[in-house]
């Protein structure tokens, strides 16, 4: 079998592009499985759980975790301790409103870094705050303060930042600046804006502050990847994920998609080590119990998998021709599957495995009954071909 390489715009389509872009030297993954990815309905991590999941994050080399929420409950304090107490590589984050009540409880965490929220965008300041902007503005550079003078690392985020006027977003971007925020963050809280939308946005942001920005994305539109590609050619130096994409509605940006896409197609490699995301993605996908899409990009069952015969036979002669990349690189298997659609190629493939010789005659014999099977199941399982051969192939 061809050997198989990375393989993608072999004619540097993307060069142009890539080449004129700003992104930052050093990118940073913050990944939220355990607190936004968390928060989609029906999950409820154990504090054992939160640990397996961070231990694995650290080890395929995300540096910043975001462990939970502490002021949510006790348990969840407890759990954020927990990860805490692992000594980790990571960075170990907490999420906080703007009160002191949250950040001390984060402060009791013993945390790396505290993620200091809060929303911005007329629908939430009129329905769910009550509060003004100056009220809002008020309370930013109260708790940054807070934050900072009780020597905490901080992020500031306004929720909601892709529905906010631009110059309230400046105004309190600024002020978090001026109170020593570490880092400023933009959320796209509905998945609502568009790829163009982020890059007015986040080039905006960078222009106006000397703190780097992070950006957090929802897919509600499955446009969290291409929002994140662009949010980091305009200067993003960090970016939310979640594992699996899971988390409230259509979720979150998918840790795997991102990481991958900025190694592959960006050639910026972000420090994780790809070839365990399958790995990390099943462990997720058990403890959530939140399964995997068999058409998941990258991590799914059908991500590697071929049966078309024209596919398979082109696959087999040179896996490029239908992988953009091997399927070791991150950490999953190449499928050939019998169905309606296969061709002699596959059945060859399987026979010379088990080192069975037979005739052209036999083969066709045996394609046309499985794809008779496939017609009726969709896919023909490993014993169901093995029951065909023995019909057509007496000496096995």
């Amino acid at each position: 079998m061809f050997e198989q390489e990375v393989c993608v715009s072999p004619y540097n389509f993307k060069r142009g592009i890539i080449d004129k872009s700003t992104i930052p030297k050093k990118i940073t993954v913050y990944d939220s499985t355990l607190r936004d990815g968390e928060q989609m309905p029906g999950i409820s991590f154990k504090t054992s759980d939160k640990i397996a999941i961070a231990r694995k994050l650290d080890e395929v080399g995300v540096t910043q975790i975001e462990a939970g929420f502490p002021a949510v409950s006790r348990e969840e304090k407890r759990a954020v301790r927990a990860v805490k107490g692992e000594g980790l590589n990571a960075e170990i984050l907490a999420l906080s409103r703007l009160t002191k009540e949250d950040i001390d409880t984060c402060l009791d965490c013993d945390i790396d870094m505290i993620l200091l929220f809060i929303a911005s965008s007329p629908l939430h300041l009129k329905y769910k705050l009550r509060m003004t902007e100056e009220e809002v503005l008020d309370k930013t550079g109260a708790m940054v303060q807070y934050a900072k003078d009780h020597g905490l690392k901080t992020s500031f985020s306004t929720e909601d930042s892709t529905r906010t006027d631009f110059k309230f977003l400046k105004k309190l971007n600024i002020m978090a600046e001026k109170q020593g925020a570490d880092r400023i963050g933009i959320t796209d809280t509905v998945g609502c804006i568009m790829p163009e939308g982020i890059r007015f946005l986040a080039t905006k942001i960078n222009q106006s502050l000397s703190t780097p920005f992070s950006i957090h994305l929802h897919n509600d539109f499955g446009l969290a990847l291409a929002n994140a590609l662009v949010g980091v050619q305009c200067g993003a130096s960090a970016v939310a994920t979640t594992v699996n994409g899971i988390g409230e509605r259509g979720g979150n940006l998918a840790l795997e998609e991102f990481v991958v896409a900025m190694k592959v197609l960006y050639n910026r490699n972000l420090g994780v080590d790809t070839s365990g995301l399958k790995e990390l993605s099943e462990l997720v996908a058990k403890l959530s119990n939140v399964k995997i899409p068999k058409n998941k990009p990258l991590v799914g069952q059908n991500a590697f998998s071929h049966e078309s015969g024209i596919h398979v036979a082109a696959t087999l002669s040179c896996p490029m021709t239908y992988e953009a990349i091997p399927p070791g690189f991150v950490g999953n298997k190449r499928k050939l599957v019998l169905g309606k659609h296969s061709g002699k190629a596959v059945v060859k493939e399987r026979l010379e495995e088990k080192g069975i010789d037979t005739t052209e005659d036999k083969i066709c014999d045996i394609l046309r009954e499985i794809k008779i099977i496939g017609e009726q199941k969709g896919r023909v399982s490993n014993r169901e071909f093995w029951e065909v051969v023995k019909k057509h192939v007496k000496d096995r």
